[in-house]
């Protein structure tokens, strides 16, 4: 390698510029993509839509309905005093995955598209393809910037969720007793699933469609709208349901469900949370969904021409 290279400095008359490694070149990409959605308001927007989602329905509403001595957000029939404990941060695992499967699902869908899918209609995907490194190492850093966006979107709502609880827990007058770390860290690692199979699922409908605005409504449609059309009619007919039950909105509710977050249907129940399968296969099927996505996407941008 130069030293032109190596030190970063354009490459003198004489000198010849090497081409970075596969690593060198993720990395690179990775940094720039990261400061791309770092300067970039949409995913700002994103982020806080579903940080004041996840914050309205999960503490303000039930708080309001437990202070009010009425009945909460999709608690009908709970008695207003039986809302205080999910209000306090020993639930936190159990309330941290309650709006992930769909409605942060469908933010998380929404922010892997526009990663994805802006770089064809802006053109950006075709300069750094021809001018910059290998395709599979470029695509790797939107990769790798996705996933560190879901990663501190993630972190963001833990910080959010343990800041709501306590207040409330303050406020009431009652005694802060945290969650135990076991039962965090696995509804932590739950989110970062949820969130990371349907932002890849973003990504790769992005990189299939080549329009960010198509690969939302594509996205928007399906996470939630056809997914709960296919289940109920799986309901009402034998042999669909083998179906329904290994689709992604289905694993994702069922890792939320596991978790302990009220399931659908229940009183006490969250959108989309759902107990169709055990915790042990809806994680692996999550995961499976995440890396298959993933791998055909940067599959499609390796053979697929960008122009």
């Amino acid at each position: 390698m130069s030293t032109a290279t190596m030190t970063g400095r354009p490459a003198a008359r004489g000198e010849t510029r090497a081409v970075p490694t596969a690593l060198g070149g993720l990395l690179a990409s990775a940094r720039a993509e990261l400061l791309r959605l770092r300067k970039w308001p949409a995913v700002w927007v994103l982020a806080t839509v579903w940080l004041l989602l996840n914050l309205t329905f999960a503490y303000l509403f039930n708080y309001v309905a437990y202070a009010t001595g009425s009945s909460g957000f999709s608690n009908e029939g709970v008695a207003p005093e039986a809302l205080l404990p999910e209000l306090l941060p020993a639930a936190i695992p159990s309330v941290l995955t309650g709006g992930m499967p769909m409605f942060g699902g469908a933010i998380m869908f929404i922010l892997g598209a526009l990663a994805a899918g802006s770089g064809f209609g802006w053109g950006t995907w075709k300069t750094v393809l021809t001018q910059g490194p290998g395709r599979l190492s470029a695509f790797g850093g939107t990769l790798a910037a996705v996933g560190v966006a879901v990663v501190a979107v993630v972190a963001a709502t833990v910080a959010l969720d343990f800041a709501a609880s306590t207040l409330i827990a303050v406020v009431e007058g009652q005694s802060i007793v945290w969650p135990e770390l076991g039962a965090l860290a696995e509804s932590v690692g739950g989110g970062l699933l949820i969130f990371g199979m349907w932002a890849a699922a973003g990504v790769l409908v992005g990189v299939l469609t080549r329009s960010p605005a198509l690969a939302v409504g594509l996205g928007l449609v399906w996470s939630l709208v056809i997914e709960n059309l296919l289940r109920g009619v799986g309901n009402l007919l034998s042999g669909v349901e083998y179906v329904t039950n290994v689709l992604p909105g289905t694993a994702a509710g069922s890792v939320a469900g596991a978790l302990g977050a009220g399931a659908e249907g229940d009183p006490d129940g969250a959108p989309g949370v759902l107990t169709v399968l055990d915790g042990g296969p809806a994680t692996l099927l999550v995961a499976a969904y995440l890396v298959v996505f993933a791998a055909v996407a940067a599959l499609l941008m390796r053979r697929r021409d960008v122009v």
